[in-house]
């Protein structure tokens, strides 16, 4: 997709100030510092659209973003970082299965993984949730420019074989080298086009 417009629209922490739900929205989600930031900003061609940070836990409410004025872009909150509090953590996960479930124009969520990492717990139990709930995920493996070509093989195997999914059914990204961009927004095209 050629990226013509991208602008962040709002956050929120829950569904009564979300935007207006008109346009297919795509969310994306990872545990803390998986790169979900960056990867937002390599599809659409920014710096700075969706703010990176090196600090694990810093998205810490729903962001919506507005993609060529007909798909939005939905950063949802990292988990799994440790030095959070527990009252927070449990916050962010009501907040995000409430966006999971209240949004009837959620076509897809991108499930983003450290290829360099085993899927963790966490990992499994939003899987678990997304899946029985119906919802369409997509698997983005991010930060194979850190490995060579067979290691990223490799891993994607193993990752594949945990997840329960084919070799094919996963896409390997670098926000760095861009590598797996066209992949993925065909993914996404795809999802959102009206016959899906």
């Amino acid at each position: 997709m050629k990226v013509t417009s991208a602008e962040f629209i709002k956050s929120a922490v829950d569904l009564f100030y979300y935007p207006d739900d008109s346009l297919p929205e795509v969310a994306f989600v990872g545990r803390s510092n998986v790169g979900k930031s960056s990867l937002i900003n390599t599809l659409v061609n920014r710096k700075r659209l969706a703010k990176t940070s090196n600090t694990p836990g810093r998205t810490q409410l729903v962001n919506f973003f507005m993609i060529n004025k007909s798909l939005s872009f939905v950063d949802l909150p990292g988990y799994g970082y440790a030095k959070v509090p527990v009252s927070v953590k449990r916050g962010w996960k009501a907040m995000v299965e409430g966006y999971l479930e209240g949004r009837e124009n959620l076509r897809l969520v991108v499930m983003i993984l450290d290829i360099r990492r085993e899927p963790s717990g966490n990992d499994d139990q939003l899987i678990q949730w997304l899946r029985s709930n119906n919802i369409k995920i997509v698997f983005v493996l991010t930060k194979v420019d850190k490995f060579s070509r067979g290691q990223v093989n490799i891993s994607r195997r193993k990752i594949g074989e945990h997840l329960g999914v084919s070799y094919d059914e996963l896409v390997s990204f670098s926000a760095k080298t861009r590598y797996g961009k066209d992949e993925l927004w065909r993914v996404i095209e795809g999802a959102c086009s009206p016959d899906s």
